[in-house]
């Protein structure tokens, strides 16, 4: 059995892991809750917007999308992967970071690059694959203007040939609880199936300024845009619930070992006064014969 200086060594360093598992579950629940508002806010804006472009859309007739939807054959496909600048948050940055490779799979025998948002998944995969950047920065001050500078270069990026094929790999945010892993395709735009109660509802009595096919056009950056936007800052909210949950999981964990070594301490402590006991009353014997 491990002495008692050894045990109470333990103790102590159990005892100051659990303290800071415990404020760090506070300081993740504190900042999930304002991430959480913003993308419960925002998806309704997102889903609306989509939506919209669908409907309009569909009532055009031929490619709308121009160099949005282009279908080229795939050589070279771009992965954006959104994870995490830092740790402690169970396998929320893993997931990601197993998605990328099964799509790498996927595209068997065509170069696959990455394009990092979030330090975490830049470390994991430049080891593995092309890293061409990291935009672990936009996380000190999330907001779209920042976002949209990025979709805009990732756009360019597919219009002039670089890419033939650009897919997001993000955590959705479900509840603190539970996050999803996600792998959508950015560009090119799927083809926008038409559909009957969509062009009646788009179809009525309504007078376009400019031109359909001129909405459609502006809308499409700003929906990518609005994607890529709501792809991170639903990562950021799946980041601060899985280490929510991560926390609490190590916090009650310190606390049952902790709890057990105070036990192992007492026994120990118990097992050492009885013998110093036995040895004073072996002592008296000894004098008395």
């Amino acid at each position: 059995m491990a002495n008692l200086k050894e045990i109470r060594n333990r103790i102590t360093s159990v005892s100051s892991t659990m303290q800071i598992t415990s404020a760090m579950k506070m300081v993740s629940a504190a900042k999930l809750k304002k991430a959480q508002d913003a993308i419960t806010a925002m998806r309704p804006y997102a889903e609306k917007l989509t939506e919209l472009l669908q409907n309009l859309s569909s009532t055009l007739e031929g490619e709308v999308g121009g160099s949005f939807t282009t279908q080229r054959e795939v050589k070279k496909v771009l992965v954006v992967v959104i994870t995490s600048n830092r740790g402690l948050a169970g396998a929320f940055n893993s997931n990601a970071i197993k998605e990328v490779k099964n799509i790498t799979d996927k595209y068997a025998g065509v170069q696959v690059d990455v394009f990092a948002i979030g330090k975490k998944g830049n470390d994991a995969l430049k080891k593995t694959h092309t890293v061409i950047d990291n935009q672990s920065s936009v996380f000190d001050n999330l907001t779209f203007d920042n976002v949209a500078a990025i979709a805009e270069d990732l756009t360019q990026k597919f219009i002039s040939g670089e890419y033939d094929r650009i897919e997001i790999v993000y955590n959705q945010f479900k509840n603190a609880a539970t996050q999803v892993v996600k792998a959508e395709q950015f560009l090119p735009l799927a083809p926008i199936k038409s559909d009957a109660t969509a062009k009646t509802a788009t179809t009525g009595d309504y007078i376009f300024e400019p031109s359909k096919e001129e909405i459609v056009l502006t809308l499409i950056p700003k929906s990518l845009k609005t994607q890529l936007y709501k792809s991170i800052r639903d990562s950021f909210a799946s980041e601060h619930g899985a280490r929510m949950t991560a926390m609490h999981k190590a916090t009650d964990n310190a606390t049952e070992l902790r709890n057990q070594l105070k036990l192992t301490y007492n026994k120990a402590r118990q097992a050492a006064i009885t013998n110093e006991i036995l040895e004073i009353v072996g002592g008296a014997e000894a004098l008395k014969g």
